[in-house]
């Protein structure tokens, strides 16, 4: 399967790459293209979506998205299960592709490199500009995938992006994806159970730097209920 969905990502980037060379990239076509992406992913897999706490998510109110993060399958599920225009903070290494890194920030992705500080604060900037867009960001705080299930510290990274922009953060718990793709594993599991759950969001600029800390327990203490004990 995994072979098929990476012919599938190609598939998508590539007219995106085109249309942002001829500068007329549509948000609204990437969107239907990223929908499509995902829910043949999803199909490929066989997994059995449930998704809760919708009436958190407001149409009129532009996001930051915190959640755990298990598994590469993350992804296709959230954007998925998330109804609006969204875009992930992804690590670099996942635009090393010429074909991919074109689509990705031709669509909106934000490339992350925590290697590099300059690049790191730069990268938090763009981000703002992605928001002040209109578009819903997702950024996993953990910044790598937990090999267990349990929640791994949290990187301050997002949190300084919240309270610098005054977007509100839309916590949401992942969980079941570890069971379709594993961490450092390639094997997918068909018919695994997935279940998304998106928390009350949590109002960044009501904590202000000072009490980042926080800001930072709240969020996980709401991405961290939804988990198995």
């Amino acid at each position: 399967m995994l072979p098929l969905q990476l012919a599938e990502t190609f598939r998508v980037c590539a007219p995106t790459v085109v249309e942002a060379a001829l500068g007329r990239v549509d948000r609204g076509v990437c969107d239907r293209r990223l929908d499509v992406w995902a829910r043949n992913a999803v199909r490929l897999a066989d997994v059995r979506l449930e998704v809760k706490g919708l009436e958190h998510v407001r149409g009129d109110r532009t996001h930051l998205l915190m959640s755990n993060h298990q598994s590469s399958y993350d992804i296709f599920t959230l954007f998925v299960a998330f109804p609006h225009s969204m875009r992930m903070v992804a690590k670099k290494e996942m635009f090393r592709l010429p074909i991919m890194r074109g689509g990705m920030l031709a669509a909106g992705f934000v490339s992350l490199d925590r290697s590099d500080r300059a690049k790191a604060v730069a990268t938090l900037e763009h981000a703002k500009g992605v928001m002040a867009d209109g578009i819903n960001l997702w950024i996993a705080p953990e910044g790598t995938r937990s090999p267990d299930g349990a929640l791994l510290p949290f990187k301050k990274g997002g949190f300084m992006l919240a309270l610098q922009s005054g977007i509100p953060i839309l916590p949401v718990t992942i969980d079941g994806t570890r069971d379709v793709l594993p961490s450092k594993d390639w094997r997918v599991r068909k018919g695994q159970r997935v279940r998304i759950t998106f928390h009350a969001p949590i109002e960044a600029a009501a904590y202000g730097l000072e009490r980042r800390d926080a800001l930072m327990a709240a969020v996980r203490d709401a991405i961290g209920s939804a988990l198995p004990a």
